[in-house]
């Protein structure tokens, strides 16, 4: 799991990223049947969108990350909403093996993979779950809609035009969140054992420009541009999706939640 999201990425990360509506922990809580007892484990949890949430419904949430600044926003966010309940650990979708030895006995109620999945071995991760999990438990793999230059918008394809020019590159990855890959995703977890249920949370975010281009931000890591060229960047889109000033964004939270 290999991310170059540390240093400014993860501070636009943290403040750009959307959280996740209460519907989506307590699909989970129902799904797992979490309870007041039970330790989780958010894998790939950024700056603890998830996790903090998380964190109120369960004993204990370990929080996983590859990204030092990333789990370093994360801790600060948590001693902002005097959450209490977390451990920060910095690994990988490869150290779940390491994760089972340190817990020894114990197993947990759920791992969580929130809009990270597309990062790992999801294969190999699912396999590694199998006997981290309490019965009952399970993996669940979350998202948060769809990349803000993919979205079926008039303003969504006038920002994907303008960020393929300024990239020169084509912009059509989805980051795990297209029906190929959440197929594929249900079909790896059937594979390795669990029973797969589908679900999905939606809602409506309302972006402004700052909102918009630091979601951008958010995203492409480091081709951020230079402190002294983001005024005119901002520019740039504000000209490429005139006349709109405020975006109207229809999140997707596509849940899968695979129980044992």
């Amino acid at each position: 799991m290999k991310r170059d999201f540390g240093g400014e990425a993860a501070g636009f990360y943290h403040r750009y990223r959307h959280g996740y509506p209460a519907a989506v922990i307590e699909v989970l809580g129902d799904v797992f049947k979490l309870t007041g007892q039970d330790v989780t484990v958010d894998l790939g949890c950024g700056t603890g969108q998830l996790t903090l949430p998380m964190a109120r419904r369960v004993r204990a949430v370990i929080g996983v990350d590859v990204e030092p600044d990333m789990l370093e926003h994360a801790r600060q966010a948590a001693r902002d909403a005097d959450v209490r309940n977390v451990t920060w650990m910095l690994g990988a979708d490869t150290d779940i093996p390491v994760l089972r030895r340190l817990l020894g006995d114990r197993s947990v109620g759920a791992v969580t993979i929130a809009q990270a999945l597309h990062w790992m071995d999801h294969r190999d991760l699912f396999r590694a779950v199998v006997p981290l999990v309490r019965p009952g438990g399970g993996v669940a793999v979350v998202t948060n809609g769809t990349p803000l230059w993919l979205q079926e918008t008039d303003w969504s394809r006038e920002l994907r035009d303008f960020l393929e020019h300024w990239l020169g590159a084509k912009l059509a990855y989805a980051c795990g969140t297209d029906e190929q890959s959440q197929r594929q995703y249900r079909d790896d977890l059937a594979a390795a054992g669990f029973d797969v249920l589908t679900t999905a949370v939606d809602y409506v975010a309302s972006l402004g420009i700052d909102q918009l281009v630091g979601g951008v931000y958010s995203a492409i890591g480091s081709r951020i541009p230079a402190p002294d060229q983001r005024s005119a960047f901002t520019d740039q889109v504000r000209r490429a999706l005139a006349p709109h000033d405020h975006f109207s964004e229809r999140v997707h939270v596509a849940i899968l939640a695979g129980s044992r």
